[in-house]
């Protein structure tokens, strides 16, 4: 029969092996997932992400409102972005923009 210390090295090794797998098969999805983007010329912003934005601390809130470029807005409090701005001060009705 096995030891303890035996088991957890075994259960190491099958842990290492199994998160090298899962990162392969990872790169492969994504990589499915681009070329499918690329063939229907679907965008980050179709499936509701903000393309080349990263940073921590901004809202997690599901959009409401989409500006005349694609730009996307949840509505919530705190300082409107400037195509809303420039929309509002064209007398435009941020209703229209309404996802």
């Amino acid at each position: 029969m096995a030891t303890y210390s035996e088991l957890v090295s075994q259960a190491q090794a099958l842990m290492a092996q199994a998160e090298q797998v899962r990162k392969q098969e990872l790169a492969q999805v994504i990589a499915d997932i681009k070329a499918k983007m690329k063939e229907y010329g679907i965008t980050v912003e179709d499936l509701g992400g903000q393309s080349g934005r990263k940073s921590a601390g901004k809202s997690k809130s599901a959009a409401k409102y989409r500006g005349p470029q694609g730009e996307l807005w949840s509505g919530g409090p705190g300082r409107k972005p400037d195509w809303v701005k420039t929309v509002l001060a064209e007398g435009k009705d941020i209703e229209s923009f309404r996802i």
